[in-house]
């Protein structure tokens, strides 16, 4: 921990939260990501020694408590203390800040298709579903050529790195950049269709609703309203 010696409430914070991934794992914790793995999923770059020292630190500063669930498998959960839950607007504030000054299209390095995937899984609308199971292929080019495949049903949600042998109802091929953007708010699906950015195959009522079974990043929001003039 870096401490700057200086008698103020702001230093004092940043001592806590400025070190690299801290903020960026209080964001996950705020959005009810509450398992090492799963934390670890949705931070891509982050090893999961260094994931387990930035906990270890959230215990000790008393943002974060450790919770044995007691089911029998010894795992444990994440969950924001009082002081911790009180960083949500001061996360929002960085979100709406970022989003009007510092978000522009992505670089080639920030476009992981597997963190994507697992936002998309965790972002599911299950209530909008047809009651059958679907499956996706999405085929994602550009920046990165890579194969996906999205199980959706009102049970349950899997993501596939390889063909998991059911029929296929829809094929997404999609520009990575594009689809990144769709999903935080700089484009909408029809403009990217429009742009031939991202083209759907298969039975057309699915492809009509496939917008409609995601809601999108929570930033989204955040990001439209920085874009009107």
């Amino acid at each position: 921990m870096y401490k700057y010696g200086q008698y103020c409430p702001i230093a004092k914070a940043v001592e806590i939260l400025g070190d690299r991934w801290t903020l960026l794992i209080v964001r996950d914790l705020l959005t009810g990501t509450n398992h090492f793995n799963e934390l670890e999923r949705g931070l891509p770059g982050i090893s999961r020694g260094l994931l387990a020292e930035r906990l270890r630190r959230l215990e000790r500063m008393e943002l974060v408590e450790k919770v044995a669930l007691g089911n029998g498998r010894q795992r444990t959960a994440y969950h924001l203390t009082e002081a911790g839950q009180e960083l949500q607007p001061v996360i929002n504030s960085l979100l709406i800040w970022g989003a009007r000054w510092a978000f522009e299209e992505p670089e080639e390095d920030e476009l992981d298709p597997v963190l994507l995937m697992w936002w998309m899984r965790s972002r599911v609308c299950i209530d909008q579903l047809p009651n059958r199971r679907v499956v996706i292929r999405f085929d994602f080019q550009g920046a990165r050529y890579e194969t996906f495949w999205l199980l959706l049903s009102q049970e349950d949600v899997s993501v596939c790195l390889t063909d998991p042998g059911f029929d296929l109802d829809l094929l997404v091929t999609a520009d990575l950049s594009a689809f990144f953007q769709i999903w935080l708010g700089r484009l909408t699906f029809d403009e990217a269709i429009q742009a031939n950015q991202v083209e759907v195959d298969g039975i057309p009522a699915l492809a009509d609703a496939l917008p409609s079974w995601f809601a999108y990043s929570l930033a989204a929001p955040a990001v439209r309203a920085a874009q009107k003039p």
